[in-house]
């Protein structure tokens, strides 16, 4: 979904990376201070129940991590590295905002119920990454599912926010919606991985002709 206004976003923020860029910032001190950011904020907010002021500046940071890749195209410094190190703490990020909130439900929010909601979505969002980091280390494409990251920071950004202002329903509807969709988008991409890795291999001179 969110995939197709990735082209605006980075236009919109070419600008602002090319000043990041002339100041000596590189991509990696963003993606550092943005990931250590969204942690620390995570921390500090949820497992005390300040769900909207988290959300706030969780949303904060991690709108600043998406200036590591502005940075890197004014700067012309793209590397397998920085690639790396991205994924590695878009991993860590994501785990620190749902563990903060299985604190907070286990503890203070009294709700048990959406704890383990929040595990399951802690549990498949992993999955979802290794699928397809599994998926293409043994060459197979696998860029599919209903959610991919993107999505699953907006509803669940959105529905703690929401449900910090007490706004009813919305944060418990939202944990089952984010729960059912990686659900959903962990069976995609096994499902794909299976179809492309067993696919018989067409020889050179196969030309499916008969």
């Amino acid at each position: 979904m969110l995939r197709y206004l990735r082209p605006v976003f980075s236009r919109v923020l070419l600008p602002l990376g090319r000043l990041l860029a002339r100041l000596g910032v590189t991509p990696s001190m963003v993606t550092l201070v943005g990931a250590l950011g969204v942690v620390a904020a995570s921390l500090a907010f949820y497992p005390r129940g300040e769900l909207f002021v988290g959300s706030v500046v969780i949303t904060a940071f991690v709108l600043l991590d998406m200036l590591d890749g502005a940075v890197a195209r004014a700067s012309d410094s793209t590397t397998r590295w920085g690639a790396f190190l991205d994924s590695t703490l878009d991993r860590l990020s994501d785990a620190a905002i749902l563990s903060s909130l299985v604190l907070w439900f286990f503890g203070g929010g009294g709700d048990p119920v959406l704890g383990c909601v929040s595990l399951f979505c802690l549990v498949s969002g992993f999955g979802i990454s290794y699928i397809k980091a599994r998926a293409e280390g043994l060459g197979a494409n696998c860029d599919v599912g209903i959610a991919e990251r993107s999505e699953r920071l907006v509803i669940l950004l959105v529905a703690v926010g929401l449900g910090g202002l007490d706004v009813p329903y919305v944060l418990p509807v939202g944990l089952w919606v984010l729960a059912a969709l990686s659900g959903i988008t962990v069976v995609q991409r096994l499902i794909e991985t299976r179809n492309r890795l067993t696919r018989p291999r067409r020889t050179a001179g196969d030309t499916g002709a008969v």
